[in-house]
């Protein structure tokens, strides 16, 4: 009976972790589909850090003006304050849960952080980086 039980537990906290894996295998699917790749966490560490002076307002940003250098802790929006949750799925098994929500994501933040789409090759070199953490 133990074993049964320690094995409905292990399935159950498996379950987002595999999905995540899913919807992060899809994209980078798509992405190589597109033309992009290899792809590298050390290249995506990079444009994660990289800051970008906005035309628009002059002032720098970067991916860790809002979620930090650490993405295992939480994050705070840069304009509105509101909170974010963590990034690494290894603390967040939801984060990564969802192509739709990944697709949603890069589209708001690249646009936000960058002023413009990131390409296939940004999002799969930080996907993988995101992946790692």
């Amino acid at each position: 009976m133990k074993a049964r039980a320690l094995a409905l537990m292990v399935a159950l906290f498996a379950v987002p972790a595999m999905g995540a894996a899913s919807a992060v295998d899809e994209r980078l699917a798509a992405y190589r589909a597109a033309g992009a790749g290899p792809f590298s966490a050390e290249a995506g560490e990079r444009l994660w850090q990289r800051e970008v002076v906005r035309a628009v307002d002059g002032g720098a940003r970067s991916c860790t003006t809002c979620h930090g250098r650490d993405l295992r802790r939480a994050g705070r929006h840069a304009k509105t304050g509101k909170p974010i949750e963590p990034l690494s799925p290894a603390v967040n098994a939801e984060r990564l849960g969802s192509v739709k929500k990944i697709r949603k994501w890069f589209r708001r933040n690249c646009k936000w952080t960058w002023g413009r789409e990131c390409t296939a090759q940004e999002k799969g070199d930080l996907l993988s980086f995101i992946r790692s953490r």
